[in-house]
């Protein structure tokens, strides 16, 4: 048999995030941008699951969250709140939240709510999957806030994991991704080192290295990640530490 180390995709890259989600929120506050209204829209899309998922545990039922979180996409996008966006203020995920809140604030009751969104679909929102999602959140042991900076934490960390699966399937490496994929992030995989590299026609050392190559590129991507929702790079550690935290909870 062939027995060869693969190098993972991205193993030695250095590459860097040209905007960051304070330069998309900036750019959808300027009205005259014609790709504004799209960049924001790209946002949601990402981050609306833990908005949706604080409004849930807030006692909103599913088709209020649902509303009112197509209700403050739209205010977001026809409001000012995105032109006071300010990055100096601190993370994005508490500028989101704090938006949210003003929203709610001014809300009355869920016909108001519908008539914020004009009844429109502002992004696309898979609630029958969220509801999935939600009914395996803690019944009781999680304050909305608290269920927020989770599920924020969650999508943080599939964002990643979908930006590494798109870059083995690029470099033509899918089927290597999906056997390494169980020993990320750290833990012990469902089958040894020796399995994996029958099955992969590798030796047992070439599968060691692909697994710790495959670890150090999902860490760099969680930080490339969570660099992108806060204003300053020294804030990125201090995020990690309180993500983790977060799913620790």
């Amino acid at each position: 048999m062939s027995r060869k180390t693969p190098v993972g995709p991205g193993a030695t890259s250095d590459s860097r995030f040209s905007t960051t989600h304070w330069s998309v929120i900036l750019a959808a506050g300027d009205v005259a941008s014609a790709n504004s209204r799209e960049a924001l829209e790209r946002l949601c899309r990402t981050y609306w699951y833990p908005l949706y998922s604080y409004l849930r545990r807030r006692g909103c039922d599913v088709h209020q969250a649902e509303d009112w979180t197509q209700g403050f996409f739209a205010a977001l996008l026809q409001g000012h709140a995105l032109e006071r966006a300010n990055p100096a203020r601190g993370k994005f995920r508490s500028f989101l939240l704090t938006c949210l809140n003003h929203f709610l604030a001014d809300q009355r009751d869920h016909a108001q709510a519908r008539k914020r969104g004009g009844g429109k679909e502002i992004v696309p929102l898979d609630v029958e999957d969220a509801e999935t999602r939600y009914r395996l959140e803690p019944a009781h042991d999680l304050t909305p806030e608290k269920l927020f900076e989770k599920s924020w934490a969650l999508t943080v960390l599939n964002n990643a994991m979908t930006h590494l699966k798109a870059e083995f399937r690029a470099a033509g490496k899918a089927d290597l991704f999906e056997s390494l994929k169980p020993y990320l992030p750290a833990g012990r995989g469902p089958a040894s080192y020796r399995d994996v590299g029958n099955r992969l026609d590798m030796t047992e050392r070439a599968v060691k290295v692909a697994v710790h190559r495959l670890r150090a590129r999902y860490r760099q991507l969680v930080r490339e990640e969570v660099a992108r929702t806060v204003s300053s790079p020294e804030q990125v550690d201090e995020e990690i530490q309180e993500l983790f935290a977060a799913l620790a909870d």
